[in-house]
């Protein structure tokens, strides 16, 4: 039995590569579907069916060899089968008996056990009550809670406490009465804390906007000190410079550090916004909340811009100005401390409205106005809104622009008001010397405009060159550059010394300098007057140095800039010209005064026998005349205009002496007549020379004197006087000592000059040789005269 069979191989068994690989696939478990498949595919499932009874055959053979190989131990196991099997019998018949007693013994504890857990039942019932009324305790509480913060006005706790009950008690809450309540009365109780949040809201809209007049005040107030504070910094910045400049030692140089106190001065309390935009965002409702805000906001924006026709713009637009500053002022701090309540791009068309309306109310109010003060009142506190607005980030370019298109209005305005005030100076001028009495009044009307042609301090009473309209003037003009000055303040600092020197120049020339001519041209006018107003023209053409270091120093900018020989006015070269009409006025007065007096010629006997002793009549007038002119002049006029009216003085004599020589009243004349002439002129060229070095001319004007200017009538007389008067007819002589003489006007007074009367015994007179001769040349002359014209 032990001995083992052989193995058949594959061939003997009639195995072929095809069984083995079916055999390989049966051993190991695998699928058979697709070969079985593919063979009916094939449409050859003969072969297969042969392959599978041939495994089916081989498999018996290996379990029947397998049988007989282990059939002893299969019989030894069947007997001990057998062997267990009565065991377990008798382990039956012992486990009913066990059974039958455990039965007997568990009857009582079974009906203990099932009063057990009747009892466990019963707990757990109780444990079940007690947490549900725990549970609705706890709710209840909650809902006391939330009653409570809502009846003290702390809303978001509230809502807190809502928002833990509807997450983590409403669906544990196992009353459905006490739950469909408490469903029902949440919403009710956010809709009541919606509610009342924006009832705060609305009374802080109320609050704030009848506060806004108040913070844009203090804030406007605070821009305005501010403002001062640095106008003072640059005047005493300005005042140490020209110290510095001046070579003034010990400056004193002082830091004033002041506290900021906008934000003392500008609390408001937004707690009411903060809470109620908080809310509303717990609520999920926030964009409801700032669409709302934003409106009323706005609403109350344009209300605020609504002016009253009741109450004048002047009084009205400080209070609207400060509403505006103040609205904005809020919004800003809203927006950058709300979290989100108001947007950059709200604000933005927000401030848009307010200036296009403010910009339209004041086109409208300032084409009313006609008084330039107003203007200024109302400018400088629309800049100041804008200074105050710009500081918290606001595009204020829009009102200063508009305030910039309005200075040629205020300007206009200005130099109406100007022309006023100084026409009725140069009206109420008396055209009298302005006689100072003290230091004080020397200070008020000289020094303060630069007027001093010295830096000594003249003995009182001190009689000044010029008017009172002259300082008058210049009191007017140094207002008018601040005023202008003021106006022009919200541009830059330069861009406004442009502006105001370009003004000044308009008031000097279109309103100062035509007051002048206007006055020149005046035929009332005197000498003195004529005097007097030339030499305020001369005083004020001066002046305009110390305008424009004015209107500079105004505009902050340094002094030593002004010192530039490019940096004057045009109104300077106007009123020069001025100036000089002035003096041409002066003159053709002066020479009008001197006709008059020439006039007395009349009363000259030119064929007198016998020589006058002294000078004529006519000659002594004119003497005294010039001797009060020259004497007024000096005082009055400077040194270029007192030598201007003395040369033009003797020049206008000496031309009305040859005047007289040609005019139609003088028939003839005769030498007699020729010599008292001649004595009236040395008189007057005394009194030249006298009056050219008393003045202080000589030392100034070293070959132009005065009796240079009476040289064709000295000429004249020279000519009537010469013992060889034909020698005129000699070039060379006549360049050097007859060259202001014509020839048609000799001629013509050659032909009157008769030094002898022509009779029948003329040749038995006691005349001299010499005096023959000399009537023989002026023969001679006039023939030559008459032949050369």
């Amino acid at each position: 039995m032990n001995a083992k069979p052989k193995r058949r191989t594959a061939t003997e068994n009639g195995d072929t590569s095809e069984d083995l690989v079916l055999v390989t696939l049966i051993g190991n478990g695998e699928d058979l579907g697709p070969i079985v498949r593919h063979a009916f595919e094939q449409g050859r499932p003969e072969p297969l069916l042969h392959q599978l009874r041939n495994v089916d055959k081989k498999k018996e053979a290996e379990i029947e060899e397998l049988c007989r190989l282990h059939y002893e131990e299969f019989i030894v196991a069947v007997d001990e089968l057998r062997g267990v099997l009565v065991d377990a019998e008798e382990l039956k018949s012992e486990l009913a008996t066990d059974n039958y007693k455990l039965q007997e013994v568990g009857a009582g504890l079974l009906s203990k056990l099932d009063h057990l857990l009747e009892s466990y039942a019963i707990k757990k019932n109780i444990t079940e009550a007690i947490k549900m009324s725990r549970t609705c305790f706890q709710v209840l509480e909650l809902c006391s809670k939330c009653n409570a913060h809502v009846s003290e006005g702390r809303f978001y706790p509230a809502l807190k406490t809502v928002e833990l009950i509807e997450r983590s008690y409403l669906n544990k809450v196992p009353v459905k009465t006490l739950k469909a309540i408490i469903e029902e009365k949440l919403p009710a109780i956010k809709l009541h804390i919606e509610k009342k949040v924006c009832s705060e809201v609305n009374e802080w809209l109320v609050h704030v906007r009848s506060r806004a007049k108040d913070i844009g005040q203090a804030a406007i107030a605070h821009t305005a000190s501010v403002r001062q504070k640095d106008q003072e910094v640059q005047a005493r910045q300005r005042e140490v410079e020209e110290q510095s400049n001046s070579g003034l030692a010990d400056i004193a140089y002082s830091l004033d550090v002041d506290e900021a106190e906008e934000d003392s001065v500008l609390k408001f309390d937004l707690t009411p916004i903060y809470r109620a935009y908080h809310i509303h965002k717990y609520l999920g409702i926030q964009e409801r909340f700032r669409e709302y805000y934003y409106n009323n906001r706005l609403l109350q924006l344009n209300s605020d811009l609504q002016i009253s026709s009741a109450q004048p713009f002047l009084e009205s637009h400080q209070t609207l100005l400060a509403v505006v500053a103040g609205y904005f002022i809020v919004e800003d701090r809203v927006m950058r401390t709300s979290g989100g309540l108001l947007e950059a791009s709200q604000l933005e068309t927000m401030w848009e409205t307010a200036v296009s309306k403010t910009i339209s109310l004041l086109e409208g109010q300032f084409s009313h106005m006609d008084i330039a003060a107003h203007l200024l009142i109302v400018k400088d506190y629309v800049t100041l809104l804008a200074a105050t607005l710009r500081q918290y980030g606001y595009e204020v370019n829009p009102c200063l622009e508009f305030v910039e298109g309005t200075k040629d209005k205020y300007h206009k305005l200005l130099l109406a008001e100007c022309q006023q005030q100084i026409s009725a100076a140069i009206v109420n001028d008396t055209y009298g010397q302005m006689v100072l009495k003290k230091e004080s009044d020397y200070h008020a009307n000289v020094l303060s405009f630069q007027l001093q042609t010295t830096d000594i301090m003249p003995a009182f009473p001190y009689v000044a060159p010029f008017s009172s309209m002259v300082p008058e003037t210049c009191r007017i003009v140094r207002s008018f550059i601040k005023d202008s000055v003021n106006y022009l303040s919200s541009s830059g600092c330069m861009n406004s010394f442009n502006a105001v020197r370009k003004y000044l120049d308009n008031i000097l020339i279109d309103v100062l300098n035509e007051g002048i001519l206007n006055a020149i041209s005046d035929t009332a006018l005197g000498v003195s007057q004529a005097m007097q107003i030339a030499a305020n023209a001369s005083v004020l053409e001066r002046a305009c140095d110390f305008f424009l270091k004015s209107a500079a120093q105004e505009c902050g900018i340094p002094t030593r800039s002004m010192d530039r020989p490019q940096a004057t006015l045009t109104a300077k070269v106007v009123l020069k010209t001025s100036r000089d009409a002035a003096y041409i006025a002066l003159l053709s007065l002066v020479n009008n005064k001197l006709d008059e007096y020439m006039s007395l010629t009349e009363n000259v006997n030119w064929t007198s026998d016998d020589i006058p002793q002294g000078g004529h009549e006519y000659m002594n007038e004119v003497i005294i005349y010039l001797d009060t002119l020259m004497s007024t002049a000096q005082q009055v006029l400077p040194v270029e205009a007192l030598y201007k009216v003395g040369t033009g003085a003797f020049e206008h004599i000496s031309n009305s002496i040859v005047g007289v020589f040609l005019s139609d009243s003088v028939k003839r004349f005769n030498g007699n007549a020729v010599m008292a002439i001649n004595n009236d002129l040395k008189i007057l060229e005394n009194f030249a020379d006298e009056r050219f070095d008393s003045t202080g001319l000589s030392e100034i004007y070293k070959e132009g004197s005065f009796r240079a200017y009476l040289i064709e009538a000295r000429q004249l007389i020279n000519l009537l006087l010469s013992s060889q008067p034909e020698n005129f007819m000699n070039p060379v002589i006549r360049e050097k000592n007859y060259n202001t003489l014509e020839y048609k006007k000799v001629a013509m007074i050659c032909d009157k000059f008769k030094d002898s009367p022509d009779s029948l015994f003329g040749s038995l007179s006691n005349r001299n040789t010499k005096q023959s001769s000399r009537k023989k040349s002026m023969d001679a002359l006039k023939r030559r005269l008459r032949d050369f014209n």
